[in-house]
């Protein structure tokens, strides 16, 4: 029998670093960016937080459903999708957001830029059927 993984644990972790050092993160989120995404729960109504690596592009800010290339969403994504209005954490900032599904050939482009500057998402698309979500974080 394995240890199950305790997420909420780890995340918390994450999340007290992240704003005990100013948007920083170690180990796994070491030298990437990291955005911390509050989320309301679509079935409990519970918020909670994802801290998530995200890129960026001049104002624009993108995540990535990958799961680590697993068949199935992330329940942080689903929450967003049915509650967009949000806000986030990038550095020191907080602000609001509008979360924002893209598809075609818009959401095809900004993958495969994340995919260059962090090849594992490269790998997680390879490792599932599905079309991993990328949503835009639109300043509201």
């Amino acid at each position: 029998m394995t240890d199950a993984i305790d997420f909420d644990a780890m995340n918390r972790k994450v999340i007290d670093e992240f704003r005990s050092t100013g948007g920083k993160g170690s180990g796994i989120f070491a030298d990437v960016p990291l955005i911390l995404v509050h989320h309301v729960g679509a079935k409990s109504g519970t918020e909670r937080i994802a801290p998530l690596v995200y890129f960026g592009e001049g104002e624009r800010l993108f995540v990535f459903g990958s799961k680590g290339g697993s068949d199935e969403n992330p329940a942080w994504y689903h929450n967003l999708v049915a509650n967009p209005e949000t806000k986030v954490e990038v550095g020191t900032e907080t602000f609001p957001v509008t979360a924002k599904v893209l598809s075609g050939a818009e959401r095809d482009e900004i993958y495969a830029k994340q995919s260059a500057v962090q090849p594992q998402f490269a790998e997680y698309q390879s490792k599932t059927t599905r079309i991993i979500p990328v949503i835009e974080l639109v300043r509201a």
